[in-house]
């Protein structure tokens, strides 16, 4: 009789098979791979484990003896077959990686499986496998900007700086505009959501006035002082900096982050910062909204409230927007910034590189 080889886990091994063997994510051949490795580090006998998990003697001392032999990359991965290697099919996998990246058709601004296939006399589902397992996906872009500010590091190591080293005895405040809210009324009414259906809204709608949702996001809380005006000028930023002046401790310094926006370096502006001391401005460089956390929030109430809410009137939206901050702020959560200045750098510095050649070129 043969006995079976012994298994021995290591702590992580023995997490990573816990993990596989949940099946979350994970396929169902790797999950009955490592339950059969889990129950022989339990001791068992294999014809047990065949029992047990409803599979044959055999695959089970297979897969005991390929742990055994390679670890869990033995197991992760089926063993290379035999036969001859398909080199006609690679050369032509890697033909269409190189059309995709380096040529563009004559007649459109990207490629479609279809399209690519005619071009290069192969199937359409070859070119989709390869674009699958290549990550290419030439139909998607993103949008991308650098910013050209000259004190760009100043500027960007400041804010940040306010964000993972806060001062003492002060509030560190993320205030921006969302200006030109519509208050949007479709056509139709909307089919609610349904079990196998979602809910559905008309594509055109009725537009019935807008506000300007003026905002400053406590940093470290998470909440949020804002108001709704229906302009947005010097004159109502003077009111919302007076609204924050007198919603916030007075013994508190506040350091607030903004955008360049012209309404926040008025001359007015700077008067009455000057006559209050205890604000400090800290402005984003050009181009850099994605530095400013409020932004973060904007989106939230974007999706959460506004974009799929129906509005017959300005004082609804206002309504509405007012009725999300003050829900927001029962239970507040902050936004949590992790990236440091140094890798924002590296990352800016990798993509100035990249920009470069594709102009160069």
């Amino acid at each position: 009789m043969r006995i079976a080889p012994p298994i021995s886990l290591n702590d992580d091994e023995l997490s990573t098979l816990q993990r596989w063997s949940r099946g979350r994510s994970t396929q169902a051949r790797l999950v009955l791979r490592a339950k059969v490795i889990l129950a022989a580090a339990e001791g068992k006998a294999n014809d047990k484990i065949a029992e047990e998990l409803g599979t044959d003697a055999g695959l089970v001392g297979r897969w005991r003896r390929r742990f055994v032999s390679a670890g869990l990359p033995g197991i992760e991965k089926d063993a290379p077959r035999g036969g001859r290697p398909a080199t006609a099919r690679d050369d032509v996998a890697g033909k269409i990686v190189q059309w995709t990246t380096t040529h563009k058709p004559k007649n459109a601004t990207h490629w479609s499986t279809r399209t690519l296939a005619a071009e290069l006399g192969t199937s359409r589902a070859m070119v989709n496998r390869v674009w699958r397992a290549n990550g290419l996906k030439p139909h998607l872009t993103r949008t991308f900007k650098l910013s050209n500010d000259r004190r760009f590091v100043e500027k960007l190591t400041d804010v940040v700086g306010l964000y993972l080293n806060p001062p003492e005895h002060a509030l560190v405040l993320s205030v921006d505009e969302k200006s030109q809210i519509q208050a949007l009324d479709r056509t139709q009414p909307g089919l609610p959501l349904k079990k196998g259906r979602c809910g559905t809204m008309t594509h055109d709608y009725k537009r019935n006035g807008t506000t300007t949702l003026f905002a400053a996001l406590n940093v470290a809380e998470g909440k949020l002082i804002g108001t709704c005006m229906p302009r947005h000028r010097h004159q109502e930023w003077i009111k919302f900096l007076n609204q924050i002046d007198q919603q916030t401790p007075p013994d508190l310094d506040l350091h607030l982050i903004a955008d360049n926006y012209a309404t926040h370096k008025h001359p007015k502006v700077l008067a009455w910062l000057k006559r209050h001391p205890r604000f400090h401005m800290h402005f984003t460089p050009t181009s850099s909204s994605w530095l400013n956390l409020v932004e973060r929030w904007f989106r939230e109430i974007t999706d959460k409230r506004i974009r799929r809410g129906t509005f017959n009137n300005v004082e609804q939206l206002i309504k509405a927007i007012t009725d999300y901050i003050e829900t927001h702020n029962q239970q507040p959560k902050a936004f949590v910034w992790t990236a440091s200045a140094e890798k924002i750098l590296e990352k800016v510095r990798r993509a100035r590189e990249v920009l470069d050649k594709v102009q160069s070129a």
